[in-house]
């Protein structure tokens, strides 16, 4: 069985606060550090009442303090949003002080709405036209001994690399991915059709590097469980409306199950909310289980990251506790050539 890993986004809820938040993912990844699964990243996101990670490095730094074996990362830095110099020293500081156990994931999105990236970039210009060199750029910074004498020197920076990862949810960041010779997480969560296509071009443009010798795959999917299937499924119910609610910029903190089971959607707000979630792994844990093997087996990836919603820490803890419990179980299982 391949590894699990968590994308958590530091869900605001209704009536909680950003604080209640960022004390929610933290502990979080307390529990899936006993659980088991490998890694644990945090999303940039700016301007959006719903999402408290909007410094990734710094929450980075707090929950790699609070854990001492699992993997701690960014999915993703939204690279147009900054420096790559700054990124170099901000992850390199990271891994200074956490060596080994520090992960970049980096997208080229800007996670937030227009007026918000124009205060983030200070131009006009909001296009990631230069995401290649910068990706390359950024590299350079960390593992890069024979540079220019020009070429500011970050500290810590050169030797202090963290495990860097390309995000995408489309065959560009797949193929660049494939040529730098990185590895590649497709965010199947919410841009599933291009999941086959990506994972293709990825594999057939991947020219070794001294980063990595072979392609590295990473699937991130929704994934909500429960005991029965019905539980789920009002757990579920916040997340499709923060679908209707962000593609209508009625942005707010994640509503309650029950704020969620008493709004009446349209019948378009209806087809949208089903079209967006059609392949998210909502039910109970046999059902979520086949869901996972079967995403697996299709695209052949190394790693299935799992980004659960809802409203409480308790639903999301359920979540992560059956999931792992039910992946250990076909994991410790033997195989029919070893029983015999």
């Amino acid at each position: 069985m391949v590894p699990l890993s968590v994308l958590d986004l530091a869900t605001v809820v209704t009536g909680s606060t950003a604080a209640d938040a960022l004390a929610d993912t933290t502990r979080l990844a307390v529990l899936a550090e006993e659980l088991g699964y490998r890694r644990l990243w945090v999303a940039e996101h700016h301007g959006m009442p719903a999402v408290a990670s909007s410094a990734p490095a710094v929450l980075i730094g707090h929950i790699a303090d609070a854990t001492t074996t699992l993997r701690v990362g960014a999915g993703g830095v939204m690279l147009p949003n900054h420096s790559p110099l700054v990124v170099a020293e901000q992850f390199g500081t990271l891994v200074a002080l956490h060596p080994d156990r520090i992960d970049l994931g980096l997208g080229r999105a800007p996670g937030t709405d227009p007026a918000t990236a124009l205060a983030l970039r200070r131009t006009p210009d909001l296009g990631a036209d230069t995401f290649p060199q910068d990706v390359v750029e950024l590299i350079t910074y960390l593992i890069d001994s024979d540079g220019p004498p020009t070429r500011p020197a970050p500290v810590p920076g050169r030797g202090y690399l963290p495990e860097m990862w390309l995000l995408g949810s489309s065959t560009f960041s797949a193929q660049l991915a494939g040529l730098l010779g990185l590895p590649f997480s497709f965010a199947y969560h919410f841009a599933p059709d291009l999941v086959d296509q990506a994972f293709h071009q990825y594999r057939s443009t991947f020219k070794p590097s001294v980063l990595l010798d072979r392609p590295r795959a990473m699937v991130a999917v929704s994934v909500l469980c429960a005991p029965e299937a019905e539980e789920a499924a009002w757990l579920a119910g916040p997340s499709a409306l923060a679908v209707v609610q962000l593609r209508t910029g009625r942005l707010r903190p994640l509503a309650s199950p029950e704020e969620a089971a008493a709004y009446r959607y349209t019948d378009q707000e209806r087809a949208l909310v089903e079209a967006t979630t059609a392949t998210h792994l909502v039910g109970d844990p046999e059902t979520v289980h086949r869901g996972l093997v079967s995403l697996q087996e299709r695209t052949g990836a190394d790693e299935i990251m799992l980004s659960t919603r809802a409203h409480s820490l308790a639903a999301r803890s359920q979540s992560l506790r059956l999931v792992a419990a039910r992946w250990t179980a076909d994991a410790d299982r033997p195989s029919s050539s070893s029983a015999a």
